[in-house]
């Protein structure tokens, strides 16, 4: 769990886009667990800095993209070196380590498409723990017929890998003295707008931090749809973590979505 989050920390610090605290170290105790040591920063509710962090957090998703736009310039200009850049390009989704969203272990197995990526790693994992705890027949036949929409929901739309948080909740995000702050963070390289799927659920982040965002990042065509979409893998992972509270959300919108 630990080397994810680890991983996930890392990864964002090098962009330079959004604070994260430091990690240190993984430290594996000598019977059983380990202890996560991360820089401490003192910090409070989100409150003053909600816009700075709507501003980061789209320079965050943003930032891959750069990357490539700025690789691609350098390979067109004769005699241009390859840029001193410590965060690599990157073309496919996924992540060079599991991560954990709860307690839940996800892979993260790079592959090429955001749709295959989806619905295999993250729709589709869950759905198969929801069969082994639940054996729910609807669930299923509800997935089945959705696999077959999703490539739909992204017919208008280009996705390029992301850098994403992947579990940002109200209850993941605050604000210290100069500006606002993420932690716990389930990272991989996917859709940005997978990122607002759990943010629009639970509350804690208001009108200005949407509007500074896709200030930078403007809603694509089908956007309403994908939330939905997005917002399934949260409540099928709550259920799976929390137990049938979460299946009437999870059954609505899988309906919403093959109609």
């Amino acid at each position: 769990m630990f080397r994810g989050e680890m991983a996930s920390l890392e990864a964002i610090l090098q962009t330079n886009t959004v604070k994260v605290p430091k990690p240190v170290k993984v430290i594996e105790l000598e019977r059983t667990g380990s202890v996560f040591v991360m820089e401490h920063v003192d910090m409070k509710g989100l409150s003053k800095f909600s816009t700075q962090l709507g501003e980061q957090l789209a320079d965050l998703h943003l930032h891959n993209q750069k990357q490539r736009e700025r690789h691609s310039r350098e390979q067109q200009t004769v005699g241009k070196g390859s840029g001193q850049s410590e965060v690599p390009v990157i073309d496919k989704f996924g992540f060079d380590v599991p991560t954990c969203c709860g307690y839940l272990p996800q892979n993260n197995d790079w592959q090429e498409d955001w749709v295959s990526f989806y619905a295999q790693q993250r729709l589709g994992h869950q759905l198969s723990l929801v069969e082994k705890s639940y054996g729910d027949r609807e669930a299923q036949e509800l997935w089945s017929h959705l696999q077959l929409k999703i490539p739909q929901l992204f017919a208008d739309v280009t996705v390029v890998p992301a850098l994403l948080h992947g579990d940002l909740w109200g209850g993941n995000v605050a604000e210290c003295s100069d500006g606002p702050v993420i932690f716990d963070p389930a990272s991989f390289y996917g859709h940005s707008e997978y990122e607002l799927g759990i943010a629009g659920m639970f509350g804690g982040f208001n009108k200005s931090f949407y509007t500074a965002y896709h200030g930078r990042i403007p809603k694509g065509p089908g956007f309403d749809k994908r939330q939905q979409l997005y917002q399934l893998f949260h409540y099928l992972n709550h259920w799976n973590h929390f137990g049938g509270g979460y299946r009437g959300s999870s059954i609505r919108i899988m309906k919403d979505l093959v109609k």
